[in-house]
């Protein structure tokens, strides 16, 4: 009996004491009703640990950075008058941060006149003296405002980079066979080159582009003694962002990840702003030359370089413009590509359109070379200025006053009329008319050519594997092979 009861007590202990060691349910974790523990764990070498929480989703910052140039082309035709003059644009090149375009095409931007430069005294007499008593001003203009199709106004700061305010166009590189595609690469590189043009000509059109009659009417006006200062509708502006714009996050995929820096298909194509500034006049054969991807480039969808890439290249030729209106030439190549995160690689990349202000009449030859061809109205002038200036040997033919004035329209305009006019001298003014044959003659075809320039943030579509490297040659050169 005595057994029976050290037994019992025994148990009665044991069971007490394991019922004080089990731990109490927490009250912000529920008791799990599959018998699992409520904190799973993996066991190693006897021990637990508890199992890791899963990763946070990775985010790219949607940011357009400062000195970004947004390309601003004047959207109506704006008469000079005043510093503080309001001025309207409209963008002409997308806007992409990473891979999201975050300001199209047609946004509008509001700006105003900051600065009308004065004229020097020199100046005004030479003008004066050609019949000009209002010579055109240097203006400075500053764009202060960007309207995105949804109606958001957002403030900006900017600075106009010098080497714009120009009529632009879009040059594309010459085809080597202009009569029949080669093979499948080469016709995507030729839609590719018609594609971008169009997409300029297309982009343009948001502003009211003088006509043929509109220009007319202008000259002639710009020729009258007096007259106002205009300021052309589709001139463009490189505006550099002083601060940057924010457009909040998007989640980077790890697919995203693996396929940024991956190699571009053939006959690929990539849309650049210039970051160095280029002139056939300064630039030097091995300068090196850096651009930024303006626009992300896909494949199939899958990311290859996002907006801010940099393209890294050389100057390969530069030749400056000559006397007897000998062209400047200038030739670039990239061959490196540099990711946002420092990696590089090498590419194999050539010039296959750019931007060109409409006066340097630009031409790219088939392997990217790019060269100023001289005006195509020097012809016409130069025939005109000979003829006034036969007219002053004339003599007495036509009457005394109409050579004498004719020859000396083709002399500096206002003193040769005047002169001519007053002077009854048929040889002043057949030596005026002589005067005047010469400076066109001179100016159109013995005086210095023009030189080849690429300012700052120039529009670029550079071709990415069309072509193996080879060596450089003359600008303008026959690419037969």
């Amino acid at each position: 009996m005595a057994r029976l009861v050290i037994a019992v007590l025994l148990a009665f202990t044991c069971v007490s004491a394991a019922a004080q060691d089990a731990p109490a349910p927490s009250a912000s974790t529920p008791a799990s009703t599959s018998g699992a523990s409520p904190n799973p764990s993996v066991t190693h070498g006897g021990q637990a640990e508890p199992i890791a929480a899963p990763a946070k989703a990775e985010t790219v910052p949607l940011i357009v950075p400062k000195g970004t140039a947004l390309q601003v082309a004047l959207s109506d035709e704006v008469r000079v008058q005043k510093v503080g003059q309001p001025i309207h644009g409209r963008i002409v090149e997308p806007v992409y941060a990473f891979d999201r375009l975050v300001v199209p095409v047609g946004s509008d931007v509001n700006g105003q006149i900051t600065e009308i430069e004065p004229i020097s005294a020199g100046k005004r007499t030479l003008d004066a003296l050609d019949a000009n008593f209002t010579p055109a001003h240097k203006i400075s203009v500053q764009f202060s405002e960007l309207v995105l199709a949804n109606g958001e106004h957002i403030p900006i700061r900017t600075v106009v980079t010098p080497g714009s305010g120009e009529p632009i166009r879009f040059i594309t590189a010459a085809d080597e066979n202009h009569k029949s595609v080669k093979d499948a690469a080469a016709q995507k590189a030729k839609e590719a080159k018609e594609q971008a043009k169009a997409e300029w000509n297309t982009a343009m059109q948001q502003v009211k582009q003088p006509r043929k009659m509109h220009k007319i009417e202008r000259y002639a006006i710009a020729q009258l003694p007096v007259h106002p200062q205009y300021v052309d509708a589709g001139t463009v502006y490189f505006a550099e962002l002083q601060d940057p714009l924010s457009f909040g996050t998007e989640p980077l995929s790890p697919e995203v990840a693996a396929s940024v820096g991956t190699a571009p298909p053939p006959a690929s194509f990539v849309h650049a702003r210039l970051v160095t500034s280029l002139s056939s006049a300064t630039s030097h054969n091995g300068d090196e030359v850096e651009a930024v991807i303006a626009r992300p480039l896909f494949d199939d969808g899958r990311l290859i370089y996002p907006q801010g890439t940099l393209l890294k290249g050389t100057v390969l030729q530069a030749r400056p413009a000559g006397y007897m209106s000998r062209s400047g030439q200038l030739r670039i190549v990239f061959h490196d590509v540099v990711l946002q995160d420092g990696v590089a690689s090498k590419i194999q990349a050539s010039l296959e359109g750019v931007q060109g202000a409409s006066a340097q009449n630009l031409v790219l030859d088939a392997e990217g070379g790019a060269k100023a061809n001289p005006p195509k109205t020097r012809f016409l002038t130069t025939t005109i200025s000979v003829g006034l200036g036969a007219a002053s040997f004339l003599g007495d033919t036509f009457g005394d006053t109409g050579p004498r004035a004719a020859g000396g329209a083709t002399g500096f305009k206002l003193v040769g009329i005047v002169i001519g006019l007053t002077v009854h001298s048929t040889a002043l003014g057949m030596a005026m008319g002589a005067l005047g044959a010469t400076r066109s003659v001179y100016t159109n075809f013995i005086a210095r050519g023009r030189d080849v320039v690429f300012p700052k943030n120039t529009a670029m579509q550079i071709g990415v594997g069309i072509r193996e490297e080879r060596p450089a040659k003359p600008v303008g050169a026959s690419s037969k092979r």
